[in-house]
């Protein structure tokens, strides 16, 4: 691809392609999303899955390509541990993968689901585990050799999941991991930011420090506390990690985890990564879990928002109606059938102008005048302010054959 920033798909920047910013990625060849929606994602407060609703949503990732869900966390309740065995045996294509506490009796209930894998975590910063689980340090270490092994035993691929890791001394967060890796099992590490504190010059560092310690396949788990978890997580990968761990439209304790939309859109269009996923389900994918679970994202948030492909301003309504129709990316920085949202449309409200009211005019089949039309621009900008919202057309077309007829 001669111009990987500018496709018939997407237009970005080609200084993401300066030689001296792309010499330093280290991107490996098989990037894979981890899932984690159906269990940290549930643990968003208030946010609530069935059964039933958890393996419509595992049906709804796999349509759109994911790699691995995780499903979740059989020892919570009987209804976790049903809707883990009812997607196992769906057999949908991603490997399905339980969460687990560092206890053996976790790794069984793991094993009893038939999951091909399961994530052990364990705290990993001193003061969390002396003040939050009030153990002893060697406990943390004997807890995970014990359950790492048995997991091994069983023939789980065994994510060793080291919580709130980003805040724990490195020296003694290496030791841990090495003691694991030694007498215990990981067959791949789990780098968590559980607080998001991680900043983005860091991270790189980070992933490479640790690769140099531990030889494991590295997987990352970023929280958006500060609203940098997609951003770090993209970043990461581009230091070497393997696996990203990610939630549909970002759900997940407190501020939420890295959303799987942002992470593989900025791959795609920004480094040329295709992760072969169905990019034109992601619209719709976090439209069936808002519809699920009732819970409400900004109109405009990016990639899923509903109102991103909408057009107010009268400037951009100029744009539109002088090159949007055969130059889309002139206008937005992909099209907007990538995600699998509806073509752009021309909205009517306080910022509004000419060609706002132009182009509603021609589809009602009106004609008017300047001065007309600019009574007309007026008109919805004051109607707009009175309700303070949008018009819909209906209204529109009241205005506009109200004062058409004063014309006459």
């Amino acid at each position: 691809m001669s111009t990987p920033w500018k496709t018939d798909k997407w237009f970005t920047s080609p200084w993401n392609y300066f030689e001296d910013v792309i010499a330093g990625l280290e991107f490996p060849k098989n990037i894979q999303l981890h899932d984690v929606s159906l269990r940290d994602g549930e643990q968003q407060a208030g946010l609530i899955f069935s059964a039933e609703e958890k393996v419509r949503i595992a049906e709804a990732l796999a349509e759109v390509g994911v790699h691995r869900i995780e499903a979740g966390m059989p020892a919570v309740s009987k209804e976790d541990e049903r809707a883990i065995k009812e997607i196992v045996k769906r057999n949908l294509g991603p490997k399905i993968f339980a969460f687990a506490r560092c206890m053996v009796d976790d790794i069984k209930r793991a094993v009893d689901c038939g999951v091909d894998g399961v994530v052990v975590e364990i705290p990993s910063s001193e003061h969390m585990i002396e003040h939050a689980y009030k153990w002893t340090l060697s406990k943390a270490i004997d807890l995970s050799v014990k359950a790492t092994n048995y997991a091994k035993e069983c023939n789980l691929y065994t994510v060793f999941f080291p919580i709130d890791a980003t805040r724990a001394d490195i020296n003694w967060c290496l030791d841990l991991l090495n003691k694991v890796a030694e007498e215990g099992h990981m067959d791949a590490l789990a780098v968590v930011d559980t607080f998001g504190g991680l900043s983005p010059n860091a991270v790189g560092t980070v992933i490479r420090k640790i690769k140099r310690h531990i030889n494991k396949p590295i997987e990352v788990h970023f929280h958006d506390d500060f609203g940098l978890a997609a951003a770090n997580t993209v970043l990461a990968l581009a230091a070497g990690a393997e696996v990203a761990h990610t939630t549909i439209t970002g759900i997940g304790e407190r501020a939420g985890n890295a959303a799987y939309e942002d992470v593989a859109m900025t791959l795609l269009t920004m480094y040329n990564i295709d992760l072969g996923l169905k990019y034109d389900k992601i619209y719709e994918t976090s439209k069936l879990l808002r519809e699920i679970s009732g819970i409400q994202v900004p109109q405009n948030r990016a990639i899923v928002g509903d109102m991103i492909y909408k057009i107010e301003s009268g400037i951009i309504a100029s744009w539109y109606r002088n090159c949007g129709r055969e130059l889309p990316l002139e206008l937005f920085p992909m099209r907007w059938d990538l995600m699998g949202h509806k073509a752009p449309e021309i909205v009517l409200g306080k910022n509004s102008g000419t060609d706002s009211v132009l182009h509603w005019l021609e589809k009602l089949g009106l004609s008017a005048t300047d001065e007309q039309v600019n009574e007309l621009v007026q008109a919805v900008k004051d109607e707009a302010y009175i309700k303070h919202r949008l018009l819909t057309p209906e209204e529109f077309e009241a205005l506009a054959r109200r004062i058409l007829e004063q014309g006459k």
